[in-house]
Formats: structure tokens, sequence, C-alpha cells
């Protein structure tokens, strides 16, 4: 959400297009993030306290990761693809503790079923493959992005910029 707020409110200062098309798959991502939350909220049901411990969480990264997002969006964006590997890590113990019988494989929430389109017969495990992929998916997304940024960064450079005058000048020269 902050990523794609912050790039949305940058297009509108600079005023110009999104051309990667950011600001929505950002917002996508956020959204689906939402989703996870609320689907394992339910799974959980967490008490008062942990519903607090929740808000605290959100409010303390969100504020770290504006900052952190508005001076340093490629280590940001890096940051959350390392995160999001991790959790395809932790959804994949979480499947091997259902596979073993630690964790019961109970009935998919409703929340999950219509969000994922899962069959009415759908299970725990089957919203935790869901959620896994959504995470690898995120985590590519992130890498790529702070590629992007780091990318965007060489070709403007004073060399770069450089490089390309003079081969357009030599270009025009030769026409």
């Amino acid at each position: 959400m902050v990523a794609g707020m912050w790039t949305h409110l940058t297009s509108l200062r600079k005023m110009q297009q999104d051309e990667k098309g950011w600001i929505r798959e950002l917002l996508a991502e956020a959204e689906n993030e939402r989703m996870h939350l609320m689907i394992f909220v339910e799974i959980a049901q967490p008490n008062l306290f942990e519903r607090w411990l929740i808000l605290i969480a959100q409010f303390v990264f969100w504020h770290f990761y504006f900052v952190l997002y508005v001076f340093f969006p490629t280590t940001a964006h890096r940051m959350i693809g390392y995160f999001e590997e991790q959790a395809v890590i932790s959804y994949t113990e979480y499947l091997d503790c259902i596979d073993s019988g630690k964790v019961e494989n109970i009935n998919a929430p409703k929340i999950a079923k219509d969000y994922y389109k899962l069959p009415q017969t759908a299970r725990l495990r089957d919203v935790v493959l869901a959620v896994r992929q959504d995470e690898l998916g995120h985590s590519r997304a992130n890498h790529r992005m702070a590629n992007e940024l780091i990318d965007d960064k060489k070709a403007n450079t004073p060399k770069a910029r450089c490089a390309r005058t003079h081969s357009s000048v030599g270009d025009s020269l030769e026409s």
C-alpha cells in the first residue's frame, strides 16, 4: 500500500503517466496481502490482545516502510522481496505441519473459497498453497522492481547520458 500510494502521488506530482504500471500492481499486491490477513484472522480467530498486536505492528511497519520507501525505494523493494521469500519458506513449513498431522487440515473458510474460487470441499492445505503462490509472485515482483530501479539509475548516470548523447549525435551526422 505504501509503495503504491507513494508511486501514485509521485505520478501526480510530476504529472507523468505510470508507464511501468506499478501503481496498479502495487495496490493489487496490497489488496492481496489484506485478503491473506482476513483469511488467517478467520482461521486463527485472534483474541482482542492479538488483534491489538496486529494493529500496532501494522502502524509501526507502515511508518517505517514509508520512510524507507521515500528515501530508499530500491532497498524497500528488495527488503519486501526477501520478506516474501521468507513467507514462501514459512508456508512450506506450514504445509509440512498440515501433511504430518501437527496442524489439522480444517475446512477452508468461506472468505478463502470465495477469494481464490476454491471448491466447496477445499481445505486449509488448499488455502496455504494458494497463499504461498501469491507470496512467490510478490517476491519476484519486488525483486524485479528493485532491479528496474537500479537499471534506471544506471541509465541516468552522467556517463550513460553522455554516451547516449554522443551516440545520437553520431547517428545524426551519418544521415
